[in-house]
This record gives C-alpha cells, structure tokens and sequence, in this order.
C-alpha cells in the first residue's frame, strides 16, 4: 500500500507526562485552556514543546468542569457557556501571541465536542463564536455533524476529524465512554481502523456496519494508555 501524509492531531497539556514524547509524531495539538485541565503555566510549556517541533496549536475549550474533566454535559446556559468559552480561548490565544507562535485551530472538549455535533443551538453559538470572536481560526468537526452543517453554511474554515482510538455508532457518534468497546487501546486495531478511514473512506461502525467518511485529520487521545505506541504504529505503517 503507498503510504500517505496525513495529518495527527492530539489533545495534550492535559496534565500527564507523554507530551514531549508524543510532540513529535504529530502534526497538530490540541491544548487544555483550563476548562477541563490545564492553566496559564501548563498552556505555555505545551505550546513551548510545539513550538520546538513545529507543530500547530490549537485551543481545546470545555465545559467549565474540571471535576469531571469535561466529559459531562453541564445544565448551563448557552450565555453562561459562551462566556466561559470565550475567556478559556482569549486566555490561549494571548499566551501563544506572548510566545509569538499562532493559534492554528479550535478543538472543543468531551462532551462539549459530542454535544455540539448534535444539538443545533450549541453548534450555532460555536461557530458564531469563533466567526466574530476569532476570525479566520480553524474549526474541528465531527464529520456528518450539525457543527459541521452550520460551520459550512457561515463559511468559516473547518477541518474534519476522525478518531483512531474511539469506536463510532452507524449516526457517526461515538461510541459512549461508559460502553466496553469505547475507547481502542491496542495498536494493532487502531491501525486496522485508520487503514480503513483513509484508504477506503469508511468506518467500521461497533454495529458492524461500513459508513462512509471523509476526514482531514485524525486524533490520538493523549490520555489513551497506548497512545503513543498507537502513534508510533500509525506513522510506521500509512505515513512517510
């Protein structure tokens, strides 16, 4: 098989330790602003290591819930929440205009991400927030979501991500963190998995159905416990 070039991204500045290791192997970050983990010190060392390799950043905002890193829907209103997304990014944004680096992209978080591929009012204040709050940023989306829908029709500048150590459903979401087979951990399927992404643009979904996909950029999860065996097998096999 020609291999290809493709572009990994990873969710990092999250509070472990891999990220140093990890930097290297990838052509995008996404960084904890402090909604989920990360401060002002953790998002400057990050974007200090991409900076070093080259790598481009982006902000990973969150629901404002550190206790459970972000992987709950909060009962917060779309103001409250906006708010609290526009001060997690102005907060990256000035860090890395300190460091004189550039914000590449914005990533949401957990179930932030998740939520906004489906509920149309969330989406909405998204893409609203980052068409006049942060012009000309790059938007991360699910493919096949409503945040992609919108992002599309208001004409801000989107990349499409796919995962390679999360399971999908048939309606492209992903498979529940709660469920067993959620999260891809061994390397080996993981590479099975993006094989399948890139080569035949579909996704074997945990329903066993083939669906199709297109995807600009792939995601490792830097708390993945295999995360950076999967990246190193990934680059290895499908990468020049």
């Amino acid at each position: 098989m020609d291999k290809l070039n493709l572009n990994f991204n990873c969710d990092l500045g999250e509070g472990l330790d891999n990220d140093v290791l990890i930097m290297p192997l990838i052509q995008s970050c996404n960084i904890a602003c402090g909604g989920h983990a990360g401060d002002k010190e953790s998002m400057a060392a990050t974007i200090s290591i991409a900076k070093k390799y080259k790598v481009k950043v982006g902000a990973h905002p969150s629901y404002p819930d550190r206790e459970n890193f972000g992987r709950l829907v909060l009962d917060i209103s779309t103001v409250s929440l906006k708010e609290s997304l526009f001060k997690q990014i102005s907060s990256f944004l000035k860090i890395t205009n300190d460091l004189n680096y550039s914000m590449h992209h914005i990533k949401p978080h957990g179930a932030l991400y998740n939520e906004a591929a489906k509920n149309h009012e969330l989406a909405e204040m998204l893409v609203d927030l980052v068409m006049f709050d942060f012009p000309n940023i790059i938007l991360y989306c699910p493919p096949h979501s409503i945040l992609e829908k919108i992002a599309t029709e208001k004409g801000i500048p989107i990349m499409l991500e796919v995962f390679a150590d999360r399971n999908y459903h048939q309606d492209y979401s992903l498979v529940s963190r709660s469920h067993p087979n959620a999260v891809i951990t061994d390397p080996s399927m993981a590479l099975a998995h993006v094989q399948n992404m890139v080569t035949n643009r579909r996704i074997k979904t945990i329903e066993g159905m083939e669906i199709p996909v297109k995807a600009d950029t792939i995601c490792i999860h830097g708390d993945n416990p295999n995360a950076l065996e999967i990246l190193k097998s990934l680059r290895k096999n499908l990468t020049f």
